[in-house]
């Protein structure tokens, strides 16, 4: 059976890959990844998302502004962050969100931005991709206070009680390298035990690389490995892991099922109406993304 797969939180777009960013992702595809969602970290890099996403089929665009560049963003990159939502309807609003392990960073610099961000995602009627690293309870306050479309926490890493939380506001939560830790018994335990419908997976590439990469780059095609270690944890077979974790990544990020065919025309919404995507459910019952090249920022 042709397994595929889907990575929820890749940055293909960053410096690390530059020297090989073509063969990197083809090693993807070759290896069954079937798509990435490529979320920007501030906004220069919104534009460098839009670039990697023209030119590699199969990678869809997030923007925003990450908590740890939240020094050197300005109040009017919110305006301009809105202008680009308004003319290149990204998949998703993100990387966003609080951090709470860099010990200079500014909290109150980081929540401005952020919830600025998670009301123009309301604004925008986006999902939103979460940064939530030692900040969990902080995210979660604002989510109450913003009710947004549901999205993605990345990299979740915090008790059964934070996850149910952040599966009743509507999210799934992001499973990586991480997990192929065995002293990582949290996100292991979760890992076995959340309900189906919980679960995405993630490369997080170039970072957060899985066990037999440790202290090296990640990349996307080391997806598949990672998702053979969520099916072991699971006792499940892999080919199910697969499909449900392409199927909660879509529907995180506002998908739906449709038939097995190519997307007509019609269903491809130019940027700014309704989103520039499209779903199509193959006979495999795995799920492919279809896109307009996004416009240039």
């Amino acid at each position: 059976m042709d397994v595929r797969w889907i990575d929820s939180h890749c940055h293909l777009q960053a410096p690390e890959f530059a020297a090989d960013r073509d063969a990197v992702w083809s090693a993807a595809r070759m290896a069954g990844v079937t798509g990435a969602i490529l979320p920007a970290v501030n906004l220069a890099d919104c534009a460098a998302v839009n670039a990697c996403c023209a030119r590699h089929a199969g990678t869809f665009p997030a923007y925003g502004i990450h908590p740890l560049f939240v020094d050197t963003a300005q109040e009017a990159h919110l305006a301009r962050l809105a202008e680009m939502l308004e003319r290149a309807r990204p998949l998703a609003l993100g990387e966003i969100g609080l951090d709470g392990w860099v010990a200079r960073a500014d909290s109150a610099r980081q929540e401005f931005f952020f919830t600025a961000q998670l009301a123009l995602a309301r604004d925008f009627d986006l999902p939103v991709i979460l940064h939530v690293r030692k900040a969990i309870d902080a995210v979660l306050k604002q989510l109450r206070r913003f009710r947004v479309k549901g999205g993605i926490a990345h990299a979740f890493n915090g008790s059964r009680q934070q996850a149910d939380e952040f599966l009743r506001l509507g999210f799934r939560l992001g499973f990586g390298g991480s997990l192929t830790y065995p002293g990582s018994t949290r996100i292991r335990a979760l890992a076995q035990t959340l309900p189906d419908e919980a679960l995405v997976l993630e490369t997080d590439a170039p970072d957060i690389p899985p066990r037999w990469l440790l202290h090296r780059r990640n990349h996307p095609a080391e997806l598949p490995a990672i998702g053979r270690v969520l099916a072991e944890l699971r006792a499940a077979p892999v080919s199910r892991i697969a499909a449900l974790t392409c199927q909660n990544t879509l529907e995180a990020v506002g998908g739906r099922r449709r038939t097995a065919r190519a997307p007509a025309p019609s269903e491809r919404h130019p940027p700014g109406e309704g989103g520039a995507f499209a779903l199509a459910e193959q006979s495999d019952g795995c799920i492919a993304i279809s896109c307009l090249p996004p416009p240039v920022l």
